[in-house]
């Protein structure tokens, strides 16, 4: 049919559409981009060169936005056996396991609220609100842990081991 896009700006303006979404939710633009067109991949990897090509990109590009997905622990970087060529690869349960690692960031968070409220003291205006943002993150941090257990019940249920 003429008036149907081509496979590829379909899977195109699919990865734009959800990129601007990341965007929106504050992650950097070029990463969004390229977690997008990863996640959307048949086989969920692809090459530098292939996310350069596909993304119309630099490597320098790519190579920064990989960076900060695996700091994120969004995607993986393996070798192609017999080739010195990186492949990028999201995750399996790429949210669950990018939520998981956010366990010591919030752990650091709570430690430096609980130096400050010890240090502007619990009785001050300022204490006390360090001392509420300080129970919040301890109440998600209690809750988190049985919100995985139930995620991986329930992705069982639904997708299999």
């Amino acid at each position: 049919m003429p008036n149907e896009p081509a496979p590829d700006e379909v899977h195109s303006r699919f990865v734009e559409k959800f990129a601007a979404q990341l965007v929106e939710a504050g992650m950097p633009r070029m990463p969004s981009r390229i977690f997008a067109a990863l996640l959307s991949s048949d086989s969920g990897a692809l090459t530098s060169a292939e996310l350069g090509e596909q993304l119309r990109i630099s490597p320098a590009a790519v190579s920064g936005g990989v960076r900060y997905l695996s700091q994120q622990h969004m995607v993986a970087r393996e070798r192609e056996p017999g080739s010195r060529r990186d492949i990028f690869r999201v995750h399996s349960n790429q949210w669950y396991e990018a939520l998981g690692n956010r366990d010591a960031v919030l752990k650091r968070w709570e430690d430096a609220l609980r130096d400050g409220v010890t240090s502007l003291g619990a009785d001050t205006p300022a204490g006390r609100r360090l001392a509420e943002t300080l129970a919040f993150f301890e109440f998600v941090q209690s809750e988190l842990e049985g919100m995985m257990e139930r995620w991986r019940v329930h992705r069982e249920s639904l997708f299999g081991a």
